[in-house]
């Protein structure tokens, strides 16, 4: 079974992360079209900026916890892909929104 890690970047500027065993499109689908309340339903429409699949489900929701303990500005390194950054940016200044 595969589970999909994502990161939504909201039209407010935060981001939101994820994590679901359907097709990354559907997920996305759902968020825009407001079919569950939540996080996103009021920050539509959300842009995928980030997921990794993963084979196991403990595997995926380690990350996905890890994920949303970070700052914004770490998430935003995770997003590009800068992973020899993300030491550097632990919680220390102003934080910006995570979810």
């Amino acid at each position: 079974m595969e589970v999909t890690v994502y990161i939504l970047r909201c039209r407010d500027g935060s981001y939101y992360t994820g994590l679901t065993k359907q097709n990354i499109e559907a997920r996305l689908w759902e968020h825009n079209e407001g079919i569950y309340q939540g996080y996103t339903f009021k920050r539509r429409p959300v842009e995928l900026v980030f997921m990794e699949v993963y084979d196991r489900i403990i595997d995926a929701i380690a990350r996905e916890r890890q994920i949303k303990g970070w700052n914004q500005r770490k998430k935003e390194a995770l997003i590009a892909l800068n992973y020899e950054g993300l030491p550097d940016l632990s919680r220390r200044g102003p934080v910006g929104t995570s979810e």
